[in-house]
């Protein structure tokens, strides 16, 4: 028999269509948590003494745990672009934190997103929680590639009335795919357990992708009261930091909970980081967060700003994501996308990436980091590039209270091997090291296409207006 061509079409379109859906259905799960503002030793897997974080902990020790894992910016926007993209912040057009006011934008529409390389292959895909990458059409989450999308879309809200208080007139931010919606009174991040819960039940049965981006631990610290009860002896701010981190892990494991009763824990692929250092701004309380060993918090691009909590977990898949592991390689939050891709078997829509698939360090501890140097740029004009052990700041900033002198702010050169602190700056001991390292970072910068600079909605300072 026959058909007429434009029959034949429509038969080919659906036979094409069934394929895919039928591929989509043996693949895994995507669920990426990122938390706000966690500090680099702020879980009891991380060495916290005096935190309770069983849930993060046990979603550790199911899979990989990273003990040098970067962030791709020392703040907000930048580093949720990074992870996004799989692009340094400075090629994805973002390299300080977008706008909160309604109208304005961040992540430029034509950056190519996980949500939009997973969407390609079939997959549901869902924003819960905070964006922080834009206000308008295009550039917030139902324009980047997500079916479905509920959170605030500025930098920061009170997590009960839902407003953004950081600069008047006070205004408020909650959306669902693009409209206002109001639930006064309600925790915010119970909220997004219910909206998470309801989009895993919806697609059960068919392969999804949820980012899962918690407020917390960002101020205002809104800890529950089993919590701050708890941690009521600890020293002022750690009190209420620490309550709001447990309060945080709470509503992971409620999560993970949900994915446990869905049946659907096999097939899902579960990745957890940070997005930068703990704040010790004066809306943190002037801090409460720790980077244990490390110098800096948010904004500094000394270790306690970009080096943070990181792991994967895929239960049932030891041979691609083995239990109870821990690996020391070098990676960075970019890799996330180029390496789900290959986990997923999703095609990358956009091969002019920063990230590299870490599935080799996933199986072995012996196997290279992908990544001979690292690069950041942020906005001010901080910049960093790491080679091995050495790394070379310029225009340092400590915003966990050391002192630096000018030369120090200039260039600061340390050897992570050695004084993983970055307590010495050895840039006048070893000049050699200092030139070549800059030299990297001058021809990487020259060779970009710094799209940021074509983004003045952006606060290039670093402040969540």
């Amino acid at each position: 028999m026959r058909f007429p061509p434009r029959i034949f079409l429509a038969l080919s379109i659906a036979l094409t269509l069934c394929a895919i859906a039928v591929r989509a259905a043996d693949k895994p799960n995507v669920i990426i948590i990122m938390t706000d503002d966690q500090g680099a030793a702020d879980a009891r897997c991380y060495g916290s003494v005096d935190l309770e974080t069983p849930n993060i902990d046990a979603l550790a020790a199911s899979g990989v745990r990273f003990t040098q894992f970067y962030s791709a910016a020392p703040v907000c926007s930048p580093s949720r672009a990074g992870l996004l993209t799989g692009r340094y912040p400075l090629r994805a057009g973002l390299i300080g934190n977008a706008s909160s006011q309604p109208g304005k934008g961040g992540l430029p529409a034509e950056q190519i997103t996980i949500a939009e390389m997973l969407k390609a292959s079939g997959y549901a895909t869902a924003h819960i929680g905070k964006w922080h990458l834009g206000f308008t059409p295009e550039t917030m989450p139902n324009g980047q590639g997500f079916d479905y999308s509920f959170g605030h879309m500025g930098g920061c809200i009170d997590n009960y009335s839902h407003f953004f208080y950081w600069d008047g007139p006070n205004r408020h931010d909650l959306y669902r795919n693009g409209t206002e919606v109001y639930y006064p009174g309600r925790f915010f991040p119970d909220l997004m357990v219910e909206e998470a819960s309801r989009f895993i039940d919806q697609n059960r049965d068919h392969p999804f992708f949820l980012y899962f981006a918690l407020n917390m631990p960002h101020y205002p610290y809104q800890a529950d009261v089993k919590w701050l009860e708890r941690y009521k002896d600890l020293p002022y701010p750690r009190n209420l930091y620490a309550a709001f981190v447990s309060t945080l892990d709470d509503r992971v494991g409620a999560l993970l909970k949900k994915v446990d009763a869905a049946g659907i824990r096999e097939r899902t692929i579960v990745i957890l980081q940070s997005d930068n250092g703990h704040s010790t701004e004066v809306r943190a309380h002037g801090g409460g967060g720790s980077a244990g060993p490390y110098r800096g918090a948010k904004f500094s691009l000394f270790e306690g700003g970009i080096r943070l909590p990181g792991m994967i977990s895929w239960p049932g898949h030891p041979l691609q994501v083995p239990v109870g592991a821990v690996r020391g390689q070098m990676v960075h939050s970019c890799d996330w996308m180029p390496t789900i891709a290959e986990l997923c078997e999703a095609p990358l829509l956009n091969n002019d990436i920063d990230g590299r698939s870490i599935t080799g360090v996933l199986r072995s501890a012996d196997a290279p980091s992908p990544h001979d140097v690292l690069h950041w740029h942020v906005g001010g004009g901080q910049w960093a590039v790491r080679e091995g052990d050495w790394k070379l700041i310029g225009k340092a900033e400590d915003t966990s209270g050391g002192k630096l002198t000018d030369e120090d702010k200039k260039l600061f050169l340390s050897n992570l091997a050695t004084d993983v602190s970055e307590k010495r700056n050895l840039a006048a001991e070893h000049p050699e090291i200092v030139e070549r390292l800059q030299r990297l970072h001058q021809e990487w910068f020259a060779a970009q296409k710094p799209l940021a600079a074509n983004h003045p909605s952006q606060d290039k300072a670093g402040n969540e207006k």
